[in-house]
């Protein structure tokens, strides 16, 4: 089960490759107040940065799925673990009276090893199959939380006019930013007023 213990570290993980390539448009600003520079003159460029960490953190929607997600692996665990330990009862109980030549012949206890064999694959299998699900579930998660994002940012940046929105995890992307170009209580509050967790978010 080491492979399902990290779905849910790689949940945010993932979110972060996904989320901010980066925002817009508001072209017909970028033209009138920029100046080429084919030209020799200096290009005017409104930009600010988003830190992930802490949008992550404040966006309600992430955190319902990330809560949803750690409550289905709890779940698989739980379903996973009480196969196992019947699973575990069986191959005692089968050891048992093999030690006591318990079994009426040795085609029985073939037979019974058999039985158990196949049960062991078959937990494998359905371990596999439910890691696969909860992987598939996260990466669809991930996609929705992009579009929830990037929806609210090109709303967002018609009226801001970015010409460069840039994400921001710890010191991954910037060294240095002055906190006067730090959107990210802008967004989170914009996201969060948007969405409704009956019917998810608006687009």
């Amino acid at each position: 089960m080491e492979k399902m213990k990290h779905i849910l570290n790689g949940f945010i993980a993932l979110t972060l490759i996904f989320m901010f390539a980066q925002c817009t448009e508001n072209k017909a600003n970028d033209t009138a107040n920029a100046t080429p520079a084919a030209t020799g003159g200096s290009v005017n460029m409104k930009i600010a940065y988003v830190e992930i960490d802490s949008l992550l953190t404040k966006y309600r929607f992430c955190n319902d799925l990330n809560e949803m997600m750690i409550k289905k692996e709890e779940n698989i665990r739980t379903t996973l673990n009480e196969k196992a330990k019947d699973l575990d009862n069986e191959m005692r109980e089968f050891n048992r009276k093999l030690q006591n030549n318990g079994f009426a012949s040795r085609e029985r206890a073939e037979q019974e090893n058999l039985r158990i064999s196949q049960k062991q694959r078959d937990l494998q299998q359905l371990q596999e199959k439910l890691t696969n699900e909860l992987q598939a579930e996260n990466q669809k998660n991930n996609l929705q939380l992009r579009d929830s994002i990037n929806s609210f940012l090109k709303i967002y940046n018609k009226t801001k006019g970015y010409s460069l929105i840039i994400s921001n995890s710890g010191l991954d992307n910037l060294l240095y930013a002055d906190p006067a170009y730090n959107i990210t209580q802008e967004i989170v509050d914009g996201l969060n007023a948007r969405y409704n967790p009956a019917g998810n978010t608006k687009k």
